[in-house]
């Protein structure tokens, strides 16, 4: 599986505080960089989106993407979230007064976008890829996957606070090559990631304790004023699991 890190919190440059990675050159999870990390050529080959929830930092792009996309002889571009994700996209991005409203462009029977409803813990194969919706605790309904190919096995947790499930699947998924995980502030910020429902090096490393199988954890969406002090805070914990997931990086698993 070849996993392009589009945006992911990890930089100083705008494309990093926008999350988006590219699975096997076609599938995009989330889309804050689409447009930023991509040509316009490698934007046209991108087949579908799966999103995670609704927030900004993960979807900003999507409507210059499909501008950019429009009429280049393609079917619709899919876009698969959850319901309270969709409804979110159609009423504030394609609403014809923030942006057309390409569900309806050029027609209804031809649209250049189609929205695809996801359900938790059914999976969906896009382009050989097998991506399982599970939730994660959130200020907004939030979709987690555990992301499947050729035998490898990801669980990326997207935004997210304390939470369960995705430590019951990292602990029982086949081929577990890798688990991403939010880590958004540093320890001084403690008060906002709890309201916010985000991780700290300090929350982080008391969920870590969930974690029973020895695999890289990626830590990722370090929000840029905090990106020095939460990997000095990071090197002081003894994990030899942590990582951090890097901008501009391909990871093969």
């Amino acid at each position: 599986m070849r996993l392009e890190v589009l945006g992911s919190y990890g930089g100083e440059s705008l494309e990093c505080r926008m999350t988006c990675l590219l699975v096997n050159d076609r599938v995009a999870l989330d889309a804050g960089s689409l447009t930023q990390g991509l040509s316009v050529e490698r934007q046209r080959k991108v087949e579908a989106i799966v999103l995670t929830h609704s927030h900004m930092d993960h979807t900003c792009s999507l409507p210059f993407f499909v501008e950019n996309v429009y009429g280049r002889s393609r079917d619709a571009v899919d876009i698969h979230a959850g319901a309270s994700t969709t409804y979110a996209i159609r009423k504030n991005l394609f609403n014809n007064a923030s942006w057309p409203d390409f569900t309806r462009l050029p027609n209804n029977l031809l649209p250049s976008v189609q929205f695809k409803i996801l359900e938790q813990g059914i999976p969906v194969v896009l382009g050989d890829v097998r991506f399982t919706p599970f939730p994660v605790d959130h200020l907004v309904p939030t979709f987690g996957y555990v992301i499947e190919y050729g035998g490898s096995t990801l669980v990326w947790s997207s935004d997210t606070g304390p939470t369960v499930r995705l430590w019951e699947l990292a602990n029982s998924v086949p081929g577990l090559k890798a688990v991403f995980l939010d880590t958004s502030f540093d320890n001084s910020l403690q008060q906002i990631a709890d309201l916010s429902l985000h991780l700290t090096p300090r929350t982080m490393s008391e969920e870590l304790k969930k974690l029973e199988r020895d695999v890289p954890v990626y830590l990722h969406h370090l929000k840029p004023p905090c990106i020095e002090q939460i990997r000095a805070e990071v090197a002081a914990i003894d994990d030899s699991r942590i990582r951090f997931l890097e901008q501009g990086k391909v990871y093969e698993f």
